[in-house]
Order: structure tokens, then C-alpha cells, then sequence
């Protein structure tokens, strides 16, 4: 390239020539270049916002679910509730994002946290709390039809049901169930029977979130404690945990695997909801909205994460897309 006038082919680097400078085991050119023209890192991105927020609800945000819309239809169905209205309320996505299409009302007040499983394309069983303090009810939506109940056996004494995740096992009809305790532990019910086939105790708290990765036959549940408890179900139904997972503060109210089985979310007494990577565990983001604790989390299959909170506000969160 042709020099502009009064200048020559050497530089200010000791009478070097820049193609001397390049041929001396330099890389790139950016590496001849002085230090003080060179510019400072970039910072860190600040953390994202939620893509939007939906504020229809008139209490405390404590459950959340997605499942499938409508047939035909590409966006999905939201499941939130179980506060002090006694109402589970499904939201549909595509309406404004802030409009209740239909609620299902509950027969108890209390801290246990239901779960949704897609039967069809336009089915689900919802699990939740039944009449009594330690009593689940599983129904059929959208149409409400009661499955069953599942109580535990008196000299159990678990204390209530405090979170509730229902799962498809190719060796049931129906769907076996995970059910976190007041007394720490974690069950495993099998709906058909109706019948406790496995227990381990998790905490010394009270349970207050799981979720379970069938593929690698894998949970993790949270507490009030300041750890996560990870745990694996074996192939004769039995329970057993492999240890913690410590955290920066105390109090988990809610865990989430998303779909694709790579992100674990959780959701803090602290406000914070916290992502890390679900095999090993490693921090990943810390996302700071909302203004009261976090009670719950839900992860769609295109990989929006819902979170629930005490100030009424549900955000949904587009984070790492899916690989």
C-alpha cells in the first residue's frame, strides 16, 4: 500500500520495519500495535430483562406450569396460582399476555405446589393438594375430573405435601408421582396403586421444590436450607441420594429442569433466580427483578422460563437458547 508523503517503511518499534515485526513470531498485527492504543476489554453484559411480564394475578404468585395450547395453535398455555385466591388460573400467551382464560378452584389453603402432565394434544393431569393437610388430588384437564386421591399410611406421618411433580414411566398406565414433605423427605407414588413405592429423606426442612430428569433417572429438590439436595430413582423404584449442592444464600423455594435437560433453575427467598448447567452444576446467571422472594419457576419446551413471585408480577425470561 503506497505511504503518504514524508513518511517510510520503518516504525517506532527500535527501526523495525512492521514486516519485521510480523516475521519475529507475531501472530496477528494487533500485536505490534502500542499499549497505549490499545483498547481497554470491553465489561460484561448487564444481566437481560424478561421478555415481558404478566401482572393479572391478585396475590402471591406460588405455581406455575406450561403445557400445550390449543390444537393448531403454536403458542403454549400457562398454569399459574394457588394463592391466597384458592384458584389455579390458566393464561393463554397469545392473548395480550395478561388475560385469564379459565381457573380451577381448589379445596385447600396451604404451601404445596402442584405439577401438570400433558396426556394429548389437548390433555393434562394436574396434581395438587386434596382436602386433607397430607391428602394430593390428581385431576384431568381441561375438563376437571377427579383421578384419584393419594393419601399417606398413618404410621407414615410425612407431614403435609409441600411440592408435587408427576412423571410418565413406561411401565405404568398411569403417571407416578414425586411428592416433597413437610419432614424433608421425598416419595415416590405410583398412581395406578395408589401406594408409596419408595421414600428417602432429602432435608432437614421441609421440601419446597424438585423436579426430576427421567432420562438420567436424576432429581434435585430445594429447602430453606443453604443447599441443594441431587438424588437418583434406580431401576427397582428406590430413591437414594448422592449428595449437595452448597449455595450463596439460604432458601430455595422452587427448582426447574428445562426440557432439553442442559439448564437448572431455582428460585431464591433472596429475589434472585439463579441458572446453573444441570450436569455439572456450575453457576450460570443470577437474574435480579423482581421485588419479593421468588416462589416458583416453569420452563416451556422452546425454553421461556416463567417465575412467580411474592409482588404479584410473573416475568418470563428468554435465556441461552437451546443447542
Amino acid at each position: 500500500m503506497p505511504l503518504a508523503p514524508g513518511t517510510s517503511h520503518t516504525s517506532d518499534f527500535a527501526g523495525r520495519s512492521w514486516s519485521e515485526a510480523w516475521t519475529e513470531g507475531r501472530d496477528t498485527p494487533g500485536d505490534c500495535i502500542p499499549p497505549s492504543m490499545v483498547a481497554p476489554p470491553s465489561p460484561p453484559p448487564p444481566p437481560p430483562d424478561p421478555q415481558f411480564v404478566l401482572r393479572g394475578s391478585r396475590s402471591a404468585v406460588h405455581a406455575l406450569h406450561f403445557c400445550g395450547g390449543a390444537q393448531g395453535q403454536g403458542h403454549p398455555l400457562l398454569l399459574s396460582g394457588q394463592g391466597r385466591d384458592l384458584r389455579v388460573h390458566v393464561w393463554d400467551l397469545a392473548e395480550g399476555r395478561n388475560a385469564i382464560v379459565d381457573s380451577v378452584c381448589l379445596e385447600s389453603v396451604g404451601f404445596c405446589r402442584g405439577s401438570v402432565l400433558a396426556c394429548g394434544p389437548q390433555r393434562w393431569m394436574l396434581a395438587m393438594p386434596g382436602k386433607g393437610g397430607d391428602e394430593v388430588q390428581i385431576l384431568e384437564m381441561p375438563s376437571k375430573t377427579s383421578v384419584c386421591s393419594l393419601k399417606p399410611e398413618a404410621e407414615a406421618r410425612p407431614g403435609m405435601p409441600m411440592c408435587l411433580q408427576l412423571w410418565q414411566a413406561d411401565s405404568s398406565p398411569l403417571p407416578l408421582l414425586l411428592a416433597g414433605y413437610e419432614d424433608g423427605s421425598v416419595a415416590l407414588w405410583d398412581v395406578s396403586a395408589r401406594k408409596v413405592c419408595s421414600r428417602v429423606a432429602c432435608h432437614e426442612e421441609p421440601v419446597m421444590g424438585l423436579d426430576f430428569d427421567s432420562q438420567k433417572a436424576r432429581g434435585v429438590s430445594g429447602s430453606a436450607e443453604k443447599a441443594l439436595a441431587v438424588w437418583s430413582l434406580d431401576e427397582q423404584r428406590a430413591l437414594q441420594v448422592h449428595g449437595t449442592h452448597q449455595l450463596t444464600n439460604p432458601g430455595v423455594a422452587d427448582v426447574r429442569i428445562r426440557p432439553d435437560r442442559r439448564l437448572l433453575a431455582t428460585a431464591g427467598w433472596d429475589h434472585r433466580i439463579r441458572v446453573f448447567h444441570w450436569r455439572t452444576m456450575k453457576p450460570l446467571a443470577v437474574l435480579a427483578f423482581h421485588s419479593a422472594a421468588v416462589h416458583c419457576l416453569a420452563f416451556a419446551t422452546d425454553g421461556l422460563l416463567a417465575a412467580g413471585s411474592g409482588d404479584q408480577r410473573i416475568s418470563v425470561w428468554s435465556l441461552y437458547p437451546r443447542m
